[in-house]
């Protein structure tokens, strides 16, 4: 009936590209930045960073960006700011820009660059020195919860705004969505160890892979074993570069394309991942360990009383721990000949001279 009372006229028939939405994970632990600074410092980093963002706008004009920063005791907005009301909710939309004074510069560019800045020196300035000495580590699991957050929050956005296109499904069962808002996440990591974080840590690596959101990684400095199977099963991109120098063109050329323009190319891969686990007691990354039956917590011990410290179950260990049998080893005899008690002559005999 369309097709007679010349309804299909009035309907927007052009279809663009899919919009990306990317969300960058920057790790600002300051013990690590300033073992880094050297080499690349923040700053210099921070401008690499707003550069990549840049690029990323400028491929779609509904590509959508936000960052968070994944300090030493707390995890936090920079772009979009938080409102300034007692709810730490962050505004999907900004209602008052602020003055920018630079008309040579595209106004979404100065405008990300200005928040971005503001945020990143409020952070800085209100960190204290009993902070940086109480921890040397970052809050990465806390910064990859609000990624994952602020992603789902887009998507029902998205999807209630285009009326069109129907509502995206993030079932693992479900076929891949080529329409809806594409998201991503990207870590820019320079801490090392994270095994006190390794539960929290898995749990957002699993809540992305089934909603279909891949986690690329670009570590700086120091190297961490599940940021690494994040990457991995999610099917991200990890490089550990050893040429920090170089960060803006690892960006450009690495991270840039999103989900649909890297069906298309050939990205690098790891070529070893290390799939060991941390274990629940100690929290240190383990080879070998013991895993309980029921709840699948992993030891690198037996605990005290064979009793799991997470579900209370008794652990099942066997002989484990027993000082094995000391068996006595036979003596082996001497092989004789007709009774003799002397040496075993040979078979054939010596010979003799005549």
């Amino acid at each position: 009936m369309n097709a007679v009372d010349g309804s299909d006229h009035y309907e927007a028939a052009v279809e663009g590209p899919a919009p990306s939405l990317l969300v960058i994970v920057l790790d600002t632990n300051p013990h690590a930045w300033a073992l880094l600074a050297p080499t690349l410092p923040l700053s210099k980093a921070i401008a690499n960073i707003l550069v990549f963002i840049n690029a990323h706008l400028a491929v779609n004009n509904a590509n959508q960006v936000a960052v968070v920063a994944s300090h030493s005791h707390r995890a936090v907005w920079l772009y979009p700011r938080p409102p300034s009301s007692s709810s730490e909710d962050v505004e999907m939309t900004v209602d008052q820009p602020p003055n920018l004074d630079d008309a040579n510069k595209y106004r979404p560019f100065a405008l990300i660059e200005n928040s971005l800045l503001a945020s990143l020196q409020e952070l800085i300035s209100t960190t204290t020195e009993k902070d940086v000495a109480s921890t040397s580590t970052t809050q990465m699991a806390g910064a990859l919860t609000l990624a994952l957050s602020y992603i789902n929050k887009a998507t029902v956005l998205y999807s209630d705004t285009t009326s069109s296109s129907k509502p995206a499904t993030n079932a693992m069962d479900a076929p891949e969505n080529t329409t809806g808002l594409q998201s991503r996440i990207l870590v820019v990591s320079v801490s090392g160890d994270l095994a006190h974080q390794y539960i929290p840590i898995m749990n957002t690596t699993f809540a992305a892979q089934r909603l279909r959101i891949p986690i690329d990684i670009l570590k700086l400095a120091g190297d961490t074993v599940f940021l690494q199977q994040a990457s991995d099963t999610t099917k991200g991109i990890y490089m550990h570069l050893r040429s920090p120098q170089g960060l803006l063109q690892y960006l450009m050329m690495a991270f840039l394309p999103d989900q649909m323009a890297r069906k298309h190319l050939v990205a690098p891969t790891q070529e070893v991942v290390d799939f060991r686990a941390a274990c629940f007691c100690h929290r240190n990354v383990v080879d070998v360990g013991f895993v309980c039956s029921i709840c699948l917590s992993i030891f690198c011990s037996p605990p005290e009383g064979a009793i799991c410290l997470t579900c209370s179950t008794h652990l099942a260990l066997g002989d484990y721990g027993a000082k094995p049998a000391v068996v006595p080893r036979k003596k082996k005899k001497k092989r004789r000949v007709n009774g003799g008690g002397g040496d075993t002559p040979s078979a054939r005999g010596t010979p003799v001279p005549e």
